[in-house]
Parts: structure tokens; sequence; C-alpha cells
């Protein structure tokens, strides 16, 4: 029997054990088994704790963004109101000096108009009195003749006129 290989594989192994408990070494194992517990449960804890810090930040952005949202949805309203209403503004200015123009050059014209049938006037009433002077000069001669010349003259000029 102490021959046998087993016997003293059996022997090495009781020993081994006896060893182990007398150095408390299954104290040991435990222990360690219990500070790596206490601190997995500890990295959880954190972990957790760090999870929730996380989602409150995010509802946090959410909110900040939605507002954000708003905000800009706001400008972008005022901006079209803003450029509506200047819309309108430039095109009642423009109305305004379209007609204020057309006014302007209807009286332009209505002094052109005037000045021409003036100057026709005018040229009428000297070929008139030109034509009348040649014709009253051949038909009256002499001192009479020039005054009558003169006289006729002077009354066709202030009835043209």
């Amino acid at each position: 029997m102490l021959h046998e290989a087993e016997t003293w594989v059996a022997v090495a192994f009781i020993l081994f054990v006896a060893l182990g408990i007398y150095l408390k070494v299954p104290a040991m194992i435990a222990k360690m088994l219990d500070e790596r517990a206490d601190n997995i449960s500890r990295e959880l804890a954190e972990a957790k704790k760090l999870r929730e810090e996380a989602q409150a930040l995010l509802a946090e952005y959410q909110k900040k963004r939605v507002e954000a949202e708003k905000d800009a949805a706001n400008i972008v309203a005022q901006a079209k109101i803003e450029a509506h209403a200047y819309a309108e503004e430039t095109r009642k200015k423009l109305g305004e000096t379209i007609e204020r123009r057309t006014k302007q050059a209807a009286q332009k014209i209505a002094q052109a108009e005037a000045a021409a049938v003036k100057e026709v006037r005018m040229v009428a009433t000297d070929a008139a009195i030109a034509a009348a002077s040649k014709l009253v000069g051949e038909a009256v001669s002499g001192t009479k003749g020039a005054k009558f010349i003169d006289e006729s003259i002077a009354a066709v000029k202030s009835r043209l006129n």
C-alpha cells in the first residue's frame, strides 16, 4: 500500500487540504471574494449614479433643444412678418413714386402743349401781321396808309395775344 502512487496522491492531497485549513486559505479566499463583490457593488452603484446624471443631462438638453426650436420658430415667424410689412411698405412707396412721376410727366406735357400753342399763336400772329402789313401796304400808300398799318398791327397784336 505504501508503494502505490494513489496512496501517496491521497496523502499529499490530505496534507495539502490540512495545510490550507491550518493557514486559513478558505478564509482568505472568502475575504478576497467578499472584497471583489464589494468592489463590483461600488462600481455598479457608481455606474447607476452616472447613468442617472446622464439621463438628467439628456432631459435638460432635450428641454433646451425644444426651447431653442421654439425660439427659432418665433424668430422665423417674426422675420416673415417684418419682411411682409417691408414688402407692403415698399409697394406703397413704389406706387406713390409712380403716381408722383406720372403727375410730373402730365404737368410737363401740359406745359409743353401750352408752350407749343403759345409758340404757334406767336408764329401765326407774326405771319398774320406780316401778311396784313404787306396787303395793307400794297392797298394803301402814303402817310395815311402808314398810320393805318401801324394801328392795324397794334390791333391784331392785342387781339391775338
